[in-house]
């Protein structure tokens, strides 16, 4: 299977049978209830073999480490935030930026006892954590919908700032997401408490965003994430 201008999709041999197809979802979806039950550096790849009642090789020649499983989950869910995005609504940033944010929710929420288990590799400078060069394709794909969301609205400040606002509202997004895997509440509605907290803070940003040293804050603000995080 290939993604945009023919690359070949990450943990997804090519040439699959419908066999292959189903041997590598039940392979998949066993790694991921396991990780999600004893955490990543306490699963195996032998663990997730013994579960699914496979053999190790051929396990192997579908996730050929635990760190392809996480490429592929990231992959999984960044896809389906780019294809979901295509229904952001028309209007003002606010309203997209929080269209945005719970639809990431959503998607994120049937995973969340695996995404609660990664945080450690999440968070870490690991080559399979969220700002690493290797996993550039899953951040850079959800980034740019967050872009989306300030450059195509109907109230878009000038494009400098727009696309700087659009990647530190990616960064609030990520907060709000760390937030949750968190979040003991029940059902997590300190979670959606934060949530409603940010509705009602950013009319007044909009506002200020009009300040000429605003928006010079806003591209300071981007600087210094794409130099720490990104390394840019």
């Amino acid at each position: 299977m290939f993604t945009e201008k023919g690359k070949k999709k990450r943990g997804r041999p090519p040439g699959q049978t419908a066999q292959g197809v189903a041997a590598r979802q039940l392979l998949y979806d066993t790694a991921i209830q396991l990780i999600g039950e004893q955490g990543f550096e306490q699963t195996t790849l032998r663990d997730v073999a013994s579960r699914a009642k496979v053999s190790v090789g051929l396990l192997y020649r579908y996730f050929p480490s635990k760190q392809a499983v996480v490429l592929a989950l990231y992959d999984e869910l960044s896809l389906e935030q780019e294809a979901r995005a295509a229904a952001m609504p028309r209007g003002k940033w606010r309203d997209r930026f929080l269209a945005t944010l719970e639809t990431s929710l959503a998607i994120l929420r049937p995973h969340r006892q695996t995404l609660s288990a990664l945080i450690p590799v999440l968070v870490s400078n690991a080559p399979d954590g969220l700002f690493s060069s290797t996993t550039a394709f899953s951040r850079e794909r959800v980034q740019r919908i967050y872009q989306e969301a300030v450059v195509g609205a109907s109230d878009a400040p000038r494009d400098e700032v727009a696309a700087a606002l659009g990647r530190l509202l990616y960064l609030i997004h990520l907060a709000v997401i760390l937030w949750w895997l968190l979040d003991k509440s029940p059902q997590q509605r300190a979670t959606d408490a934060l949530v409603r907290l940010l509705a009602k803070a950013l009319p007044p940003a909009v506002m200020t965003l009009r300040l000429p040293k605003v928006g010079a804050f806003v591209l300071a603000g981007d600087r210094l994430f794409q130099e720490a995080l990104v390394g840019q």
